[in-house]
């Protein structure tokens, strides 16, 4: 079935023992008090404080939450389940944005190369295509292939949180948000000026620069950034060199609050057993420019533009017996507005969005498609009681395939400290130009494949013991229509992208927050569910039943007055059929002063594990280096 017109237009026990030793003698400080970190809101340039009325119990977790609902609410409010990860507040702790998100058990990421390449992105049993990945609102999930979603056009350094989605979100988002969203949003610059300079280096001849420059003002503030990462690969044919720099500019004038972000990138990289038993290369390169203007205080309108190439070469000693060049573009717009209702805390939020894309492809062909959706969303939020939410949104597409989807979602205060929530939602999903087109020795697409879609149930409670320790608990399940995968009968015949029916998945995702003295912290979260591989009739799958049976993360963060900052994480991942793979990564950061070294270790337990088939990862590994900062701290 053809969707598409052309457009013509555009183990692991030691480093606990380690932690709570460590802890245990920590400095004594000030009592803690709850966190007031705000994350700019993705569908809007300006930041919107968080603040909870002093009814509301408690505000142990007062973070603003920007996805999965139309308007910021902290996560007391919210009645998704939703994780929030600040990368500013231990900046020099993390390798890279993908790190961060392994600290979210409700995420896989299933990880080809390092320097933020081919690492594919999962939630609650998904497949990798799945997800939708915003960058403060706007869309960058890649047309051609989901493996490039997370090739995006910034600098960590100019991120301020990564803000997640559990479950369907295609009532605000639209296609793709089938699992859940995970949308990455800039900083604002702090007032003044500030010069941000790191060079590190490490194993595997690792080499990492990165440089920022911020100035914020009352009216007009700028922020530029670049990072450079290049590594020989700790292995034969896995190499690469990845490049990003952006510029966000946000500035007042009489339409009201502007936010102009441009950005591009380009990696290069050995793609050896990427995608079979090939010695590859590969090499993308993105461009992406976008604009949030507010036009009034109820009235928003956003427009962007994404062009993305990829030069595919399947053997690197013989680039002429095989090689792709794709060159994808999209355009997207969207005018929002919220108006309140006569009912106390009631309020309505609709828009109209519209996106078109193509492809070039030597291997593809030339494709376009058209899309354009209407969305409408209620809410009711009581200062006592919870919040209740509820919407539509039915999206268009070129030769008139329209697709509806539904979603209600509620939290209710049952006792002082606890919260139960729940929601339901349909998410769907169009096939990628790779889905339908893509052929080579290893892998044929399927031009007759169905978007798929699904359902997805969810309730939970969360139990705000004190203003130290949190506890919360998810059960979740999905059943997906048409879903889209790779499937064979045996490893002498390549994969065939089919449409599935009756997969599921069901689970349970819970996860523990304390604070047991000021400066140290500590994280314990387990997903578990089980997918029906019976809607495989006995193939092979290469990515949907690649799923972790049980994810789990421990992790202590311990930092001190004298800027030392030390921290420790186990992952445990335990895949269908795969076995089990323990990893332990450490840090240790000294944060005071002008001159901050910081020293990254990388699965010190030197594990060997796959978390793509046939895609070794790397092993035991370190990194380390300085950061410089000038001007304002």
């Amino acid at each position: 079935m053809e969707l598409s017109i052309r457009v013509k237009s555009a183990a692991c026990v030691l480093p606990w023992i380690l932690a709570f030793a460590v802890a245990g003698s920590a400095q004594q400080g000030e009592q803690h008090q709850p966190q007031e970190n705000q994350a700019q809101q993705g569908q809007s340039s300006g930041s919107q404080q968080g603040q909870q009325e002093p009814e509301k119990i408690p505000e142990v977790r007062s973070t603003v939450v920007v996805v999965g609902t139309p308007d910021p609410l902290t996560e007391e409010e919210s009645p998704r389940s939703t994780e929030t990860l600040e990368v500013q507040k231990y900046p020099l702790a993390y390798t890279d944005l993908n790190d961060l998100l392994r600290d979210d058990p409700s995420v896989d990421l299933e990880q080809r190369g390092g320097g933020g390449v081919q690492a594919d992105l999962s939630i609650w049993g998904s497949s990798y295509e799945q997800t939708l990945v915003l960058l403060n609102g706007w869309r960058v999930n890649d047309v051609e292939t989901s493996h490039f979603n997370l090739d995006l056009p910034v600098p960590m350094e100019m991120v301020g949180s990564v803000n997640v989605l559990h479950g369907a979100g295609s009532t605000l988002y639209g296609s793709d948000a089938v699992s859940g969203v995970v949308d990455f949003v800039t900083a604002a610059p702090a007032p003044g000026a500030q010069l941000r300079l790191r060079e590190g280096g490490g194993s595997f001849g690792e080499d990492d620069q990165a440089a920022v420059a911020s100035w914020g003002g009352k009216k007009l503030s700028e922020v530029i950034g670049g990072g450079r990462d290049f590594s020989d690969g700790f292995m034969f044919d896995r190499g690469y060199r990845s490049e990003e720099g952006s510029s966000e500019t946000r500035f007042h004038s009489l339409l009201g609050d502007s936010d102009v972000l441009l950005g591009g990138s380009d990696r290069s990289f050995g793609a050896n057993q990427f995608y079979g038993d090939y010695d590859s290369w590969e090499r993308t390169k993105e461009w992406f420019a976008g604009i949030n203007q507010q036009i009034d205080g109820k009235t928003q309108a956003a427009l962007a533009y994404r062009r993305h190439s990829d030069l595919f070469v399947l053997l690197i000693n013989d680039p002429s017996y095989y090689k792709n060049q794709y060159d994808d573009m999209s355009w997207q717009g969207a005018v929002r507005r919220s108006d309140d209702l006569p009912w106390k805390g009631m309020a309505v939020y609709y828009g109209l969005e519209a996106n078109a894309d193509e492809i070039n492809s030597t291997n593809l062909g030339d494709h376009g498609r058209n899309r354009g959706a209407g969305y409408a969303d209620f809410e009711l939020k009581g200062k006592r009681w919870g919040t209740i939410s509820g919407g539509m949104r039915e999206e268009i597409f070129s030769g008139g395939i329209a697709v509806a989807t539904p979603s209600a979602a509620a939290s209710f205060w049952v006792q002082k400290k606890v919260k139960l929530r729940a929601s339901v939602e349909r998410g769907f999903r169009l096939p990628t130009y790779i889905d339908l087109y893509y052929s080579d020795p290893s892998t044929v697409g399927n031009p007759n494949l169905k978007p798929e879609s699904v359902w997805n149930f969810d309730g939970g409670a969360d139990w705000y013991l004190s203003d130290r320790l949190t506890f919360t608990l998810t059960a979740f399940h999905s059943n997906q229509t048409n879903a889209i995968d790779y499937v064979r009968a045996d490893a002498s015949v390549p994969w065939q992208a089919e449409n599935l029916n009756g997969v599921s998945f069901t689970g349970i995702a819970t996860e523990m927050e304390w604070r047991p003295m000021a400066g140290q912290e500590l994280r314990l979260g387990l997903t578990t569910l089980e997918g029906a591989q019976s809607a495989l009739h006995g193939l092979q799958s290469e990515y949907v039943f690649n799923y972790p049976v049980q994810n789990a993360v421990a992790e202590w963060m311990g930092q001190w007055k004298n800027g030392v900052l030390l921290r420790q994480r186990v992952r445990v991942v335990n895949r269908v059929d795969r076995g089990v793979s323990p990893v332990w990564d450490a840090s240790a950061v000294y944060e005071k002063g002008r001159v901050q070294p910081y020293v990254q270790m990388t699965n010190l337990s030197n594990t060997g594990y796959q978390e793509i088939v046939g895609v070794q990862m790397p092993g035991r590994a370190f990194v380390g280096g300085v950061q410089v900062v000038l001007g304002r701290k």
